[in-house]
């Protein structure tokens, strides 16, 4: 028997004597049988010096049919005991924030100035090769997934399913949002899917590698929406902007970060986005229910099933018998 097998309910087993009891206490079944009208009944009592027998038995059962029953009514109790295996107690996941990623798919984030495993890639390919560890471990967020360009969508809705977050996040590629960047309006977007859950802890990380165009809402007034609605941004400029080449806006990220108490991290190879995460996970660390959940594996269909077959094959005999039996007084 294994260490970690247990019965749920073991007072259960107070009811095995419980057939034996009902045998022994209450009366048996009389059974009557037929009989046969006969005027001289008493003539032939005397004649014979027989004595007449009552018009109703007990009927006897043999040992085996007992031992079968009593057999199903121990399994059935055994069954109702709920035997089970129980593993080693686990920490219980807490979701405890809505945690919002907000990638920039513009077309600079198709140049190619980045490398994975040796080999020259496209920044998002990069961002995309190292989110997918991040995303696998923030298993206490609800994780919503947010692409911008031009404009900005929806990628994921907050979920706590995060293989879903990470296939959505490989259908993504750049231009899907459009060719220009506009931070404003990916926060404005972020704020909307914010408003619409219950999770008052919220967080938005962004990363973008370009200056925002955007005309119709600047990323410091979007930034000051969220900092009413007590929202943490931190941001992440990709690229490097020493380079001729790059149109990283540092200056903006770095006050919408400071503006909603988060922080800005500059990444400006994979090596680089890799520690920023790590840097993430310690500002954002997982959170655990301090409850304890033990798994259990339920055993009670197997006492059930014996008990079923049991009865089944005793019926079948039983029956069998009776035919057997017919047939022979034919």
């Amino acid at each position: 028997m294994p260490d970690n097998f247990q019965f749920a309910y073991p007072l259960v087993v107070l009811l095995l004597p419980l057939p034996l009891l009902v045998y022994w206490l209450l009366p048996a079944i009389k059974n009557k049988s037929s009989a046969l009208r006969y005027p001289y009944f008493k003539r032939a009592v005397a004649v014979t010096a027989q004595k007449p027998k009552t018009a109703s038995y007990v009927k006897k059962r043999g040992i085996i049919p007992w031992v079968v029953m009593y057999s199903i009514w121990a399994l059935l109790l055994v069954a109702l005991a709920s035997p089970e295996l129980v593993g080693k107690p686990e920490k219980k996941i807490k979701t405890s924030r809505n945690f919002l990623i907000a990638a920039d798919i513009s077309f600079s984030m198709a140049n190619t100035d980045w490398t994975i495993d040796g080999k020259r890639a496209s920044r998002w390919d990069a961002v995309k090769d190292i989110m997918k560890d991040f995303v696998k471990e923030r298993k206490s967020d609800r994780l919503g997934l947010l692409f911008f360009g031009s404009n900005a969508y929806v990628q994921a809705p907050f979920t706590s399913d995060l293989n879903t977050v990470s296939t959505m996040l490989d259908e993504a590629d750049v231009g899907m949002a459009g060719q220009m960047t506009n931070i404003g309006k990916a926060i404005v977007k972020g704020m909307d899917l914010f408003q619409r859950d219950t999770i008052p802890h919220k967080v938005m990380l962004i990363l973008t590698d370009g200056v925002d165009s955007g005309m119709e809402i600047l990323p410091l007034d979007a930034a000051n929406l969220a900092k009413k609605d007590s929202t943490v941004i931190y941001t992440i400029g990709i690229g490097d902007p020493d380079n001729s080449d790059s149109d990283l806006d540092e200056r903006t990220l770095q006050d919408i970060s400071e503006m909603t108490n988060g922080a800005y991290f500059r990444a400006k190879d994979a090596k680089a986005l890799q520690e920023i995460y790590k840097t993430l996970d310690t500002l954002e660390p997982i959170e655990y229910e301090e409850e304890s959940y033990t798994p259990k594996t339920l055993l009670y269909y197997i006492p059930l099933g014996v008990a079923l077959a049991l009865g089944i094959i005793a019926v079948a005999i039983n029956n069998l018998i009776l035919i057997v039996k017919r047939f022979k007084n034919r």
